[in-house]
């Protein structure tokens, strides 16, 4: 659409650019589906509605004007409203682990209800059977970690690719807009 209908293989001149509008485009497309989760959080929230609009007209502009969008300044007001929506959706409970390591942690079981685990490193965390409900997971790295049978059924700005860098299993339960990984044992095992 950005391009007319023009591919970079018809039209090599465009490759350059068609790259680099690909790359912010594939940014503006990651805060525009927080966004919308914000708004399936709190509905009536104008703020987000228009911080949405204003980014979804990026998006239907020209190259010119998707390269020339300030990307830094959209991902600033997105964390701004994504916090809040978490703030209101978790009512301030949970424990605080925004940016922790918590690299190969041995978490198996935890309660983390409402925890904020914005940023952490999960890279090798045991998650087994945790209850990630309601936890704000934005930017949680899950590299390798272990989900087999967690509870991440509500859990806050969960996304495809931090399921598809993790594992879990059949019993791994997660919001029903995602699906579980085809290299996840879904056989029930743990």
């Amino acid at each position: 659409m950005t391009f007319g209908g023009r591919d970079w293989r018809s039209h090599p001149e465009t490759a350059r650019e068609m790259f680099e509008v690909f790359s912010v485009m594939r940014q503006l497309h990651e805060l525009t589906a927080y966004l919308l989760e914000c708004l399936d959080l709190n509905p009536n929230d104008g703020e987000t509605s228009a911080a949405l609009d204003a980014i979804v007209a990026v998006t239907y502009g020209k190259p010119a004007e998707v390269l020339t969008a300030d990307v830094a300044k959209y991902r600033q007001r997105v964390n701004e409203l994504t916090t809040r929506a978490s703030k209101k959706v978790r009512r301030g409970g949970g424990v605080d682990m925004r940016g922790k390591d918590l690299m190969g942690a041995s978490l198996k079981g935890a309660d983390l209800r409402g925890a904020s685990l914005r940023g952490a490193y999960l890279i090798g965390a045991d998650l087994r059977n945790a209850d990630l409900r309601l936890a704000d997971v934005i930017g949680a790295d899950f590299r390798n970690a272990n989900l087999r049978g967690a509870n991440l059924t509500t859990s806050i700005f969960l996304t495809q690719q931090q399921l598809d860098a993790a594992s879990g299993d059949g019993r791994t339960k997660i919001p029903e807009r995602l699906h579980l990984p085809p290299h996840w044992n879904v056989g029930g095992g743990g």
